[in-house]
């Protein structure tokens, strides 16, 4: 038999909320990379009493915007809990009075009310125990790991081999999810893994062509050093693996975290990490920036002399947020592998949105369309195939059933199977939903419940007429 653990339902709730993380994580490279374009003032004069200005190119200032942002999780983890809003990942367990039913006033009822009100298990308002705040700890260290391991590989390779190695992460994920987590993947997974991938390739290698066939020539790294650098940007996709699969555990715990308590304690723990490791070994390291790696101190006197990198950095703030959230809910509502493709979707939206900028705004800005952006075209057309191939048996998905397109693989059986199982599960669902009703229904077996059907009321009368 199937395993059902990562076969999701792919309704329009998901559907939205895959694109509104793919718009806000395209608005948030978008602010990053136009931040590190802006110049300002860095609040000291040059020899001839003129401002000094200086590039605003400081990674882990924006590292630590995007933990910080993340915080704000938290206030509105509150907010939910404080009102009861209905939000994926809370259950608010509502058991008033169903159609039809009236409350039948006796000396019993409040006695009833009372058991009833004791035995209902409101999932997201129970106290959430204290080692769960420092347990989410741990997905902030794996990503300011990833974060950093990455930032150590950019110094020996260009950025098209960059976006090509962490765009693989998506294997890890897959093999994690399958051998970590114990989610058996179906083979149609892994076909759509697998072009997932080979899009990644061919974005990157477009990238590489597009730049004279041996990247931006910023690098001039021997073969060792390519190698380290390599070894440093997988370690890092690993590490990015290995936190997308935690974030999906501890979701799906016997004591889950509620998706906006994981954002606002991984923000708030990483805030704190980026104050107390990060920061100082940034500015102990040596580096370009006054020879710092970063200069926390320059870093603010050019964000408080400088209203461009202050607007630039309040929309990015909000854009990390955003797009952090609705990242965790994909991984919430299917699963960390369309975290991973997600993340594999942000070059080409990123590229897209480059080239309306710079032919429809302003071409001060964006990316010029060039000889090679058709391969671009085509490596997001495998994606988008990839993707759809991954999302079977749900609408809108490309079924492999020996069709051209399919290249002669036929999983006719696979589907099949999956389908049954998934029409089983759907009956056993419904038998359990029946069943909690009913258990509800008749709550105690020695006190009369005070909510009596209209039907049973009308018996009732009849039979004491009789009487």
């Amino acid at each position: 038999m199937s395993n059902l653990a990562n076969v999701h339902k792919c309704g329009l709730n998901e559907v939205i909320l895959f694109l509104l993380a793919i718009i806000f994580g395209t608005g948030c490279s978008i602010c990053s990379k136009t931040m590190m374009g802006l110049h300002g003032w860095n609040g000291t004069l040059d020899e001839n009493g003129m401002p000094t200005v200086e590039p605003f190119q400081k990674p882990l200032f924006q590292t630590f915007g995007m933990f910080v942002g993340m915080t704000f999780g938290l206030i509105m983890h509150w907010i939910v809990l404080a009102f009861k809003i209905s939000f994926p990942g809370y259950d608010f367990d509502q058991n008033g009075a169903d159609e039809g039913d009236v409350e039948i006033p006796t000396e019993k009822t409040s006695l009833t009310n009372k058991m009833k009100a004791e035995s209902i298990v409101d999932n997201a308002s129970k106290e959430i125990p204290l080692w769960m705040y420092f347990f989410l700890a741990i997905p902030a260290i794996f990503d300011l790991a990833a974060t950093a391991l990455c930032m150590m590989g950019l110094q020996y390779l260009d950025v098209s081999v960059y976006q090509m190695l962490r765009g693989s992460g998506i294997i890890f994920v897959a093999l994690m999810k399958q051998y970590v987590l114990k989610d058996h993947l179906h083979k149609y997974h892994w076909v759509g893994v697998f072009w997932n991938v080979v899009s990644v390739v061919i974005v990157g290698g477009t990238a590489m062509l597009a730049s004279g066939g041996d990247g931006e020539g910023r690098n001039n790294s021997n073969t060792s050093q390519t190698f380290w650098g390599v070894c440093l940007l997988m370690a890092g996709a690993f590490v990015q693996a290995v936190q997308f699969v935690f974030e999906e555990h501890v979701m799906t715990m016997d004591v889950p975290a509620p998706p906006l308590l994981l954002i606002g304690m991984e923000g708030l723990w990483g805030t704190i990490l980026g104050i107390c490791v990060m920061y100082p070994l940034g500015y102990y390291l040596p580096g370009s920036d006054h020879g710092s790696y970063e200069d926390p101190f320059n870093t603010w006197a050019m964000f408080t002399h400088s209203k461009n990198i202050q607007i630039a950095f309040f929309i990015y703030f909000f854009a990390i947020f955003f797009y952090n959230l609705f990242a965790v809910l994909v991984t919430f509502k299917l699963s960390s592998v369309w975290h991973a493709i997600l993340d594999n979707f942000r070059p080409i939206t990123v590229w897209g949105t480059d080239l309306f900028i710079f032919y429809f705004i302003s071409p001060l800005f964006g990316e010029v369309w060039t000889q090679w952006s058709y391969l671009q075209i085509f490596g997001m057309a495998v994606l988008l195939y990839g993707t759809a191939i991954y999302n079977a048996p749900n609408a809108g998905s490309l079924l492999l059933e020996g069709q051209w397109w399919a290249f002669g693989i036929n999983l006719s059986r696979e589907y099949e199977e999956v389908k049954r199982e998934l029409e089983e599960a759907e009956i056993d669902s419904k038998w359990e939903a029946k069943r909690q009703e009913f258990k509800v229904r008749t709550h105690s077996s020695f006190i009369e419940s005070p909510r009596i059907s209209i039907h049973t009321q009308a018996l009732r009368g009849i039979g004491a007429q009789h009487n």
